[in-house]
């Protein structure tokens, strides 16, 4: 997720309440799980944040919510780099964009090759991870720089990327966006399915998120994998939200194998901080009717009001939440982690504000009653079971 205008909103509207130290108590099995097991992370957007405020993020970095100390910290072992497109480059240099933000996450190994790899394929990531490496895998954000070439899915492959999220905040030339009103293709585009073809064909991972149900109903039809939600939350939470996926997509998306990642962001899993920014903007036209808009009575009285109703993070167990509800729904197989650190601005949930927190949500799973098997599988193993069938029907249909 890259929606900047939430990003400025916050920083200029919230007053953020400081973490209570206490408040979250981690025992030590769950920090044992947490660094005995690969935690894969589908979605970080460190790239986008190096093009913007570049940061040496091979030890602490000042700012932000990734880099290798907090996520050895926290036990991460495999963060998808999100190679993010902003929708205005579509067909205006998406290509040359996606190549320049791979070369951030290439120099990042290159200086430091004793603890960051590029996997090329799950044999290395498993390798990697053996070694004591924190894996860089990357994942397109936008499929705008296939720009209508097939070929561009080969390019990007050997360049790393394993996955392609098809579409962002408005409709591309790949699929409709859930972002989106105008519908363009009512669902994918014709090219949209000969890339799924593609993807399958090379081995690159079907994104989901971001797409309109339209759209992931026909990427359920087209593709031969299992699809995966890279960074996306449950709908029943957020009703009438398209962005998070419905009970019955959650469902398709079992029966087909594939794989919903909980996003982590506070208006992704709490209806409060989903429904803020309308009411800030219905309490500040309120403001300006009665006051006049821009006096600086109606001024004072919107930076008040703003002081009374502070964004409403959301919590750890709000995650926790989503979990249990798409097991319910589906199975434990199911369910994985995407948690959007570096894309969704100052909207984490409480015990979950950077890479380093991981333990806590581990802590919340054992309290809840999953067994260190069903973590196994939230943290690593159902993303890995995709990854892994999307190389076999690759391997397969390299070898007719």
């Amino acid at each position: 997720m890259k929606l900047k205008y939430v990003t400025a909103f916050i920083a200029a509207t919230l007053l953020t309440t400081p973490l209570v130290a206490n408040e979250f108590h981690v025992s030590e099995k769950a920090r044992e799980i947490a660094h005995s097991n690969m935690i894969i992370d589908t979605h970080i957007d460190a790239p986008w944040r190096l093009k913007n405020n570049w940061e040496d993020l091979t030890g602490a970095a000042k700012q932000g919510d990734f880099d290798y100390e907090r996520a050895k910290e926290g036990g991460l072992t495999a963060p998808f780099m999100a190679i993010y497109i902003p929708v205005s480059y579509e067909n205006n240099g998406a290509f040359n964009l996606a190549n320049h933000l791979i070369d951030y996450v290439e120099a990042m190994v290159y200086r430091a090759p004793d603890k960051y790899a590029i996997p090329h394929s799950t044999q290395e990531l498993e390798e990697q991870f053996k070694e004591g490496l924190i894996s860089l895998p990357m994942g397109i954000e936008n499929g705008a720089p296939i720009e209508g070439k097939l070929e561009n899915v080969q390019h990007f492959y050997d360049r790393g990327v394993r996955y392609i999220t098809l579409a962002h905040s408005e409709d591309n030339h790949i699929s409709d966006s859930s972002y989106d009103t105008k519908n363009s293709w009512g669902g994918l585009s014709p090219f949209g399915k000969s890339l799924i073809a593609e993807m399958n064909r090379v081995g690159v991972m079907v994104d989901i998120s971001h797409v309109t149900d339209a759209a992931f109903y026909d990427a359920l039809k087209v593709s031969k994998t299992p699809l995966i939600a890279t960074h996306s939350s449950a709908r029943h939470f957020t009703p009438g939200w398209q962005r998070n996926m419905s009970d019955e997509m959650i469902v398709a998306l079992a029966e087909n194998g594939g794989v919903i990642q909980i996003t982590f962001g506070s208006s992704f899993i709490s209806q409060e901080a989903n429904q803020y920014r309308n009411k800030i903007n219905t309490l500040t036209a309120e403001i300006n009717e009665r006051l006049g808009e821009g006096t600086a009575a109606a001024e004072a009285a919107i930076e008040v009001m703003k002081q009374e109703n502070p964004y409403p993070f959301a919590h750890v167990n709000h995650v926790l939440d989503h979990i249990d509800h798409v097991v319910k729904l589906t199975s434990v197989d199911n369910v994985g982690l995407g948690s959007d650190f570096d894309g969704v601005g100052d909207s984490l949930p409480e015990g979950l504000k950077d890479a380093s927190m991981f333990p806590n949500l581990i802590q919340g799973l054992l309290d809840r009653g999953y067994t260190e098997s069903d973590i196994e599988k939230i943290l690593y193993k159902n993303t890995l079971r995709v990854w892994k069938a999307t190389e076999a029907y690759a391997a397969q249909s390299h070898s007719y």
